[in-house]
């Protein structure tokens, strides 16, 4: 895996998740994250376009932007989190960038992602 320990590869090994989907930029994802308040625990989703992953192995992230009340909101989960309960793949976007920054300059239709044959 790296040139690291193999002990530090071996805890890193346990700690990733197995339940996440294949998902890459361009795709809409419905991501179901677990909010305290107080001392109730809730799940809150969070749906939008993945714009870019970042990273490999026990570190990995994602951005998933949306647009909420005409304001754009992104937002950085850990792939590996606890905090992120699911994970669902809504649909599957072609694009043939790796970080799709360019969409926050875009709006309405032009900001609309084609759909892949995966």
């Amino acid at each position: 895996m790296s040139q690291q320990n193999p002990l530090i590869d071996e805890i890193t090994n346990e700690q990733l998740r197995s339940d996440i989907p294949d998902f890459r930029p361009g795709d809409t994802v419905r991501v179901h994250v677990r909010v305290v308040e107080g001392e109730r625990e809730r799940i809150q989703l969070f749906e939008g376009v993945v714009i870019k992953r970042h990273g490999h192995g026990i570190s990995e992230t994602y951005t998933v932007r949306k647009i909420s009340s005409g304001v754009g909101v992104e937002r950085t989960f850990p792939l590996n989190s606890p905090r992120v309960a699911q994970i669902d793949v809504t649909r599957h976007g072609r694009v043939r960038r790796a970080k799709l920054y360019y969409l926050r300059a875009l709006r309405g239709k032009a900001a609309r992602i084609k759909e892949a044959r995966r």
